[in-house]
This record gives C-alpha cells, structure tokens and sequence, in this order.
C-alpha cells in the first residue's frame, strides 16, 4: 500500500510517523488531563483551565509570529532541512523534560509544554516546504497522502502502546497510571528522535552552495518577506485560497481539540473517547492514502470539497448523537477524511506558491493554522451559550465549513500559478 519511490520520499515521509507521536499523545491524549489532575491538583479547574488555555495561545502564537520570517531566512540560505533538525531536537528535549516534572510544579509542566509545542509546530513549516523539493508535480498529492497516513499510523501505534501501560501498569513494572503516563513522555522523546533521523539522512535540500552565512541570510530573509508582503496583494489567488483554508482548516481543528471535550460535556466516558481517538487514528491511515489517489484522479480541489461536505454531515450528526456507538461511527467518519483534507490543502497551495521561496510561504500557510482554532471555539461558546446547549454549539461549526468551501470554489489554481508566475518573471526583467 506504501509506495514510495526513492529514499527522499521515504525518508520525508518518517518524519510525520516521528512528530505525529508529539501530536497524539502528548497535545490530544494525557497532557491536558494529566496537567489538570496531578500537575494543577487542588487547583480550581476554571484556573487550571485557564492556564493550559493560555499556554496553547502562547506557543500557537509564537510560531505564528515567527512562521513567516524564519521561512525567508531558510529560503535566503538553503537552510529548510537545519531549521527542522532544530525545531525536532527543541520538541524532543522539552518533551522529555515533562518526564522530570513533578506533582503541582504546573508552571514547569506549562512551559515545557508550550516550548515543545513550539518545536513541533516550528519543523512541520520546514517539513511542509521540502515536500515540492524531493517529488514531482504529479506525485506531489500522493507522497502528501503518504506523509499523513504514516503520521497516523506512527502516532496510533506508539498511542495505543501507551494507553495500554496506563491501563495495565503493573504489567509493566510502574507505579501506577500516573507513573506510566510520565514515562509516556519519554517513550514519545524517543519515538520523536529516532525517527527523525530518515530525514536527516535520507533528505537532501538542493539550494546554494556554497551557502550564504547565517547572518547575511538573516539580513536577505527581512528584505525577502518584505518585498513578498508588498508583493501578496497581487497574489489574490494565494490569499483567497489561504482565507478559505483558513476557515474549514479551523473547522477542522475545532473537531479535534473540542472533540473530548464535547463528548464528556453529552455525558460518555473518558476511556470511550480515549478509544474513539484510537480509531479515528487508524482509519486514517488507509484513507488518507486513498485520498492521494484520489487527489492525483480528480485533483486535490475536488478532493477537498468532498472531504468538507463529509465534515458538513459529521457535524449534524454530532449535534443529535445519543450513544456511544454513534461516538465510535463519527470517530470512522471523521478518520475517512481528516488525513485526506490535511493532505491535500497542502499539496493544492504547493501548486500556487513560487518554488523558490518555498518555506516563506509555507510560514504564511503555517500561520493560517496557528491563528486557526479560533473561531470555532469562540462560536461554540457563544452558541452553546446563547440556545443553553452544547449540541447547538458544536452545530455551529458548519458556518466555518460552509464558508471556506464557498470561498474555496473561486480558488482557480491555473490563474492562481500564472499569477505567481508573471511576477516572477517581472521581476527577473522578462
């Protein structure tokens, strides 16, 4: 089913196997109840609320911040594959510090948690921008699809080894569940590090040799993002297509980060939504791969439109959910398409932006995502506020979907790439 075709494509693709772990067991799984229930204990639970919240904020808004100048500045000097070493190492080393972190020390818990957020959301920019580098036009969705699929079936495995130890810690020597979820830390360090070194070794960046020093492409990235911010207000197909994304992307992340949440809010249990997370995980994987192909058939546009109409029924099914087993049924629904959506909005936007300033506007298209995931909640709160309901709140994301795939449906990729093109050449003096 894996079909890769050199040890570029291989090699790449291990890297979302390797940070998917970060993702899924650490940022959706046990931190944000473990900081609640043994970092924050007999703190009140709006307080520690509060801080996890202002936490995620933090570390979304650094990258955000960041995104774009340190993409120019690996642009200016082919330092794409350096930066993520570099954001990689940072996530790993913070996630390990978790590990050492003990009972009611919430504001060391709190900030290794953003800092290796921050790695984690700072590499996925340079990942993202590699992705034209090491495939052609025509695979490029595929080997986009494989990425995600082996993100999820990495972050599955290693999640489903976890929940297994703090289910069973006896079985493997500890404590107890709080023992063996502060050792899960470490089984993600690791995980995280050891597959990170396929890209290492496997990746090669073409780019200028010999390479301009660090200082100097830190003067040209300033001077390049610039003259690309000047140069983005005639590049109205890129921003329509980032507007769009930004708001079913949104959508999209608000399912993921509230989904636990709204499932304990309707009244199931947290093993429940532990396992449906596992599901959604695996049936992600054979689907996103399905996606890629279907991407390369009928082109990622279509592909995405049909993932967002998927998303539509999901959400009007979640707001008249009564049983667990319809849990499990949005959890297989969900995992059809989240790998598949993902992948292929990152593999339309590679066909609009110019390929020499790759991770530049992959900063801007990571900091679309960091600044996503608001709306959505804030929508919840005041719906689920206003109609005294939590289903009429989670009903309401489909504004967001709707909207972005309104806005998507004026997206014309060819007239988007001889935009991108005719400025290229203009400012070449051709």
């Amino acid at each position: 089913m894996l079909k890769f075709k050199n040890r570029q494509e291989l090699g790449w693709c291990f890297y979302d196997w390797a940070n998917s772990a970060f993702a899924t067991t650490v940022m959706a799984g046990f931190f944000p109840v473990f900081f609640k229930n043994y970092w924050c204990q007999g703190m009140e639970v709006t307080k520690s609320t509060a801080i996890l919240g202002m936490a995620n904020s933090l570390s979304g808004f650094l990258v955000a911040a960041i995104a774009p100048i340190i993409g120019a500045i690996a642009d200016s000097g082919s330092y794409k594959k350096r930066f993520l070493i570099f954001f990689a190492y940072l996530g790993v080393l913070s996630t390990t510090a978790l590990f050492m972190v003990q009972r009611g020390n919430w504001l060391f818990a709190a900030v290794a948690y953003t800092i290796g957020t921050v790695g984690f959301s700072g590499s996925v920019i340079f990942y993202d921008s590699i992705l034209p580098l090491i495939t052609n036009k025509k695979r490029i969705d595929y080997v986009s699809a494989l990425g995600y699929a082996m993100g999820y079936l990495g972050g599955g495995i290693l999640f489903a080894f976890n929940i297994w130890m703090i289910l069973h810690p006896a079985f493997f020597g500890l404590k107890d569940a709080n023992h063996a979820i502060r050792i899960s830390f470490l089984t993600v360090a690791a995980w995280w590090g050891i597959f990170t070194l396929p890209i290492i070794f496997f990746v090669k960046e073409p780019g200028k040799e010999p390479r301009i020093s660090p200082k100097f492409a830190f003067r040209s990235g300033l001077k390049q993002l610039t003259h690309t911010l000047h140069k983005m207000q005639h590049m109205k197909t890129i921003v329509l297509f980032l507007t769009a994304y930004w708001l079913y992307i949104d959508g999209v992340d608000t399912i993921v980060r509230m989904g636990v949440d709204y499932g304990l809010s309707i009244g199931f249990e947290y093993r429940d939504l532990l396992l449906a997370l596992l599901i959604t995980q695996f049936v992600s994987f054979p689907c996103a791969i399905v996606f890629g192909k279907l991407g390369e058939r009928i082109g990622a546009k279509h592909a995405i439109f049909i993932a967002i109409g998927v998303y539509i029924f999901a959400v009007m099914w979640a707001m008249r959910m009564k049983a667990t087993y319809e849990f499990y049924g949005l959890a297989i629904l969900i995992g059809l398409v989240q790998g598949g959506i993902q992948a292929m909005s990152r593999s339309f936007y590679s066909r609009l932006i110019p390929h020499d300033q790759l991770a530049e506007f992959y900063g801007f298209y990571n900091m679309v995502g960091k600044f996503a995931v608001i709306l959505g909640p804030v929508l919840i709160g005041i719906t689920g506020i206003f109609f005294e309901s939590s289903r009429m709140g989670i009903a309401s994301i489909v504004i967001l979907f709707i909207t972005g795939g309104v806005l998507l449906f004026f997206v014309d990729e060819k007239k988007g790439a001889e935009q991108t093109k005719y400025l290229s050449l203009r400012e070449n003096g051709q």
